[in-house]
């Protein structure tokens, strides 16, 4: 019997009120917060600078180019979970379209890529929290931190929705009062503005909208494609919520605006207010110089409050993702089997603290070799997203037609102009991951990952090896 036919027959035993299964925690309010704020990471926020210094002006089409890539990206997932709402999202559905190994591989290394994202973000936090008050070391903070929202995701999935409402609450007001701000002062309409030179023209006086060239675009789009990961947490979070289909479909009809809004016009206000070789952008950070050239004081405390929010919000959707993953291959039968299994609240206990577990290490070796074993964590889970995208779109081209013979009520969210733009989606991500083969600064990372990736593929082919030669034995015998 496998691990998950054994948890099917306990459910049973232990009857509907006990079994191992998620609850619909999530309110609506909940999961259009997790909707919006998933595609503000802080990576907005502190990587920006580096983009512009990159590309000049021309880094609005880099992330225009992203953007149009992660709406369509999620129009597929849309589709698939609006269907087939599931707590494994994308791993459960290359399961079933590709096979055990697709969802096996796929899973694992998604899971990989939070638990380290969670030492990444827990260590950024604890950097702003430091500068706050000294007297309690970085690693205390760090620590600090992880426990505070080990202990939010524990206690239920409603007090994660709860934190994530107000920590997602929270960016979207502060961009938008940004943008909004930044707007009323590159038109010359914000009273006691000190920056007589804002205007469009920043968009082409110091060197033109390409000034680093036309190759450059592709450059920032190496420089921001990873600051979009997490948009697709909401079709994990729909599986606790008690109107899945709506709140997926929802999520997926307005991820246009929100990447037009948040990302291209956060930095179009950037970029209007200061000449995109300003020193400043790179020194202080392209929102605080921003806000600093218009005379907004305290600017860089702002941000800070804003960016470590912005932290926090990315360590526990972190959390929350790892375990909901880790709890999905449990159930499937691809991890330890206690993985799958929840309390009375709905909690994947083990789930969660397995992955909190492993973010421990990951902060461990951030503080005792940066440079050697965190290093190759980090590059080795850094191509992941565009991997899992990729799988996406792959997925979705078998998907489409198993949810048409099987249930095509089902398919209230539909891909625009399939397969047609699937295959393009998919010919876009494959470019970037072979330029990023030829770029001397990704060229690691993507290599680093690939091999992390083939290990993990050559498991999973093992492991169903391995799985249809005892079903053959057990049949002969």
């Amino acid at each position: 019997m496998t691990s998950q036919e054994t948890l099917n027959k306990e459910d049973e035993e232990r009857g509907p009120e006990q079994a191992d299964t998620l609850q619909p925690g999530l309110k609506n309010r909940h999961l259009s917060m997790i909707a919006i704020g998933g595609v503000i990471g802080a990576g907005l926020f502190i990587g920006s600078g580096s983009g512009i210094a990159a590309a000049g002006p021309a880094i609005l089409i880099s992330y225009a180019l992203v953007g149009t890539m992660v709406v369509l990206v999620m129009r597929m997932l849309g589709e698939m979970a609006a269907a087939n709402p599931a707590s494994g999202s994308f791993s459960e559905y290359a399961d079933r379209a590709l096979g055990r190994w697709a969802g096996f591989s796929i899973g694992w290394l998604y899971w990989f890529f939070w638990v380290v994202v969670l030492a990444v973000e827990a260590t950024a936090g604890a950097v702003i929290l430091e500068s706050w008050v000294p007297a309690v070391p970085q690693w205390a903070w760090a620590l600090i931190v992880m426990v505070v929202l080990t202990a939010t995701n524990l206690a239920s999935v409603g007090s994660y929705g709860e934190f994530e409402f107000w920590f997602a609450g929270i960016k979207v007001v502060a961009i938008g009062a940004f943008v909004a701000i930044g707007l009323l002062a590159v038109f010359g309409l914000l009273p006691g503005s000190d920056n007589p030179g804002a205007g469009l023209a920043h968009l082409t006086d110091s060197g033109g909208f390409f000034p680093e060239g036309y190759g450059a675009v592709l450059t920032g789009v190496l420089m921001v494609v990873f600051s979009f990961m997490g948009s697709e947490i909401v079709t994990l979070a729909a599986g606790e919520s008690s109107d899945p289909q709506r709140a997926v479909s929802k999520a997926t009809n307005s991820v246009i605006w929100r990447i037009a809004v948040f990302y291209l016009g956060s930095i179009f206000v950037v970029l209007t207010l200061l000449p995109w070789n300003d020193k400043s952008i790179t020194e202080d950070g392209s929102y605080i110089a921003a806000l600093n050239s218009i005379g907004i004081p305290h600017a860089g405390q702002i941000m800070n409050v804003v960016v470590l929010t912005a932290v926090l919000s990315c360590l526990n959707s972190g959390l929350y993702t790892a375990s909901r993953m880790a709890f999905s291959l449990g159930r499937r039968g691809d991890a330890p089997a206690p993985f799958a299994r929840t309390d009375r609240r709905g909690v994947p206990r083990a789930a969660i603290l397995s992955s909190v577990l492993f973010g421990f290490v990951a902060v461990f070796f951030n503080y005792k070799w940066p440079d050697t074993v965190f290093a190759f964590l980090l590059n080795s889970s850094g191509a992941v997203a565009l991997f899992v995208w990729l799988v996406i779109c792959c997925t979705q081209l078998r998907m489409r037609g198993i949810i048409l013979r099987e249930a095509p009520e089902r398919l209230v969210v539909r891909m625009w102009l399939f397969p047609g733009l699937t295959w393009a989606t998919i010919g876009m991500i494959s470019f970037i991951l072979v330029y990023m083969l030829f770029d001397d600064t990704a060229r690691e990372q993507v290599l680093l990952s690939l091999l992390v990736a083939a290990i993990v593929i050559v498991i999973a082919c093992w492991r169903e090896r391995s799985r249809k030669a005892s079903r053959k034995t057990s049949r002969t015998g």
